[in-house]
């Protein structure tokens, strides 16, 4: 777990940043920002625990899990958590649906997207608030960011430029593991124009901490700005 900006942390997986789950504190209460996959569920609950264990967090507590979108490798450790920490779980009006009744059994996941949710989603969980564009969450401002799926949401706070944005972009490629920016793949998207339409809104707020669901955090914007020039209409 590492401090990427003021009172948000990031909590990166194995290998280092290839799935990422953020901590935002408002005050005392802290919101988790996605649960990566089921596998990784009794290593996020214990660096939860670590978390609040700390002399300067003991007066902290999680007030609520919150999903940027529901696939399978950002909610397979979600109903873990709420239930661990007696938490409400939060994500976008259009995902909610494909959250309770269980991203598999929805049947909107085919293909090697269905494979994975197979294999890597948790469990269907009640969504207690539906997100939509301008709510508010831990001092970051839901965007409704559509494409990579029909409810995803990204979180941007305008005092620090600060975003954190899901699987809208990619900070690596996932072939690789070489840093980056690159458009999320083609087979794990629901619709590639709109999600492009996505990341131009969201780099139209020039932000300056970028937090993906996958890499490192892009701290210069210019790069963002430089790779919205090249994106195809």
């Amino acid at each position: 777990m590492r401090l990427v900006a003021p009172n948000l942390w990031q909590i990166s997986g194995f290998p280092n940043n290839i799935i990422n789950t953020y901590l935002i504190a408002d005050g005392n209460d802290v919101v988790l920002i996605d649960a990566g996959t089921r596998f990784m569920t009794n290593r996020l609950l214990r660096i939860l625990r670590r978390f609040f264990a700390l002399p300067e967090h003991q007066a902290k507590r999680l007030t609520a899990h919150v999903l940027t979108h529901v696939h399978p490798d950002h909610q397979g450790a979600s109903k873990a958590v709420c239930d661990a920490y007696g938490v409400p779980l939060w994500c976008g009006e259009k995902d909610a649906e494909a959250m309770e009744r269980g991203i598999v059994e929805s049947g909107e996941m085919q293909g090697l997207l269905g494979l994975l949710g197979r294999t890597w989603a948790g469990p269907a969980y009640p969504v207690t608030k539906r997100l939509r564009e301008g709510d508010v969450v831990a001092g970051f401002r839901v965007l409704e960011t559509p494409g990579h799926t029909p409810g995803h949401c990204a979180f941007w706070r305008e005092a620090d430029k600060c975003l954190i944005l899901g699987d809208v972009l990619n900070g690596m490629n996932l072939a690789t593991g070489l840093p980056g920016l690159h458009e999320p793949p083609t087979f794990f998207t629901a619709d590639i124009p709109e999600n492009r339409r996505s990341i131009r809104k969201i780099g139209a707020l020039m932000p300056e901490c970028v937090c993906f669901g996958h890499g490192a955090p892009l701290r210069h914007g210019e790069k963002l700005q430089t790779f919205l020039k090249a994106l195809p209409q």
